[in-house]
């Protein structure tokens, strides 16, 4: 995942933050526990909804669960643009794009694998993960995976050298 363009959203005369500054820190952070990784859907009638997640940075690309039950995943099912938002050590990102459910089996044993090296004892079973444990807000298991095909980022630094910028990815 890496962007085609950026634009320097900074008001102080900040110069644009370099991409990098992110994308490094994503496989580090995540999946950590002490991520804070907040997922914005809207449901059908147009309502918000925000729902923390465990999410996953794989092979460069973003991937979080949910109960197949949960409304999480009832408004992705009806609406798949939805939003990630996660803080990283320096800087707030909000990543914008397409949800779409995970079934294929080695994409599922690769990220249920990462999962694993973090604490949580996913697997791969069928067309989803499961574990003897996960967080109440995912409802019961199996529990979906999705995977965020990212159109547009926004990050706000909140250590020096301070900025905010937007990047815009090709599909």
């Amino acid at each position: 995942m890496e962007p085609t363009t950026a634009s320097n959203l900074d008001i102080y005369d900040n110069p644009p933050l370099e991409w990098s500054r992110a994308r490094d820190a994503l496989p580090t952070s995540l999946p950590q526990m002490e991520t804070p990784v907040f997922l914005g859907t809207a449901g059908p009638d147009g309502r918000p909804h925000s729902a923390g997640v465990g999410a996953a940075y794989v092979d460069g690309e973003l991937y979080f669960t949910s109960g197949p039950a949960t409304r999480k995943s009832r408004n992705l099912e009806a609406n798949p643009p939805c939003t990630l938002s996660i803080r990283l050590p320096d800087v707030d990102m909000v990543f914008e794009g397409e949800a779409h459910r995970v079934t294929d089996p080695e994409t599922l044993k690769r990220v249920a694998a990462v999962y694993a090296d973090m604490g949580w004892p996913a697997e791969s079973n069928g067309e989803a993960l499961t574990a003897p444990f996960s967080a109440p807000s995912a409802g019961p298991g199996p529990w979906n995976l999705y995977h965020l095909t990212v159109t547009a980022a926004v990050g706000v630094a909140t250590a020096e050298p301070h900025g905010a910028t937007k990047w815009s990815f090709s599909k």
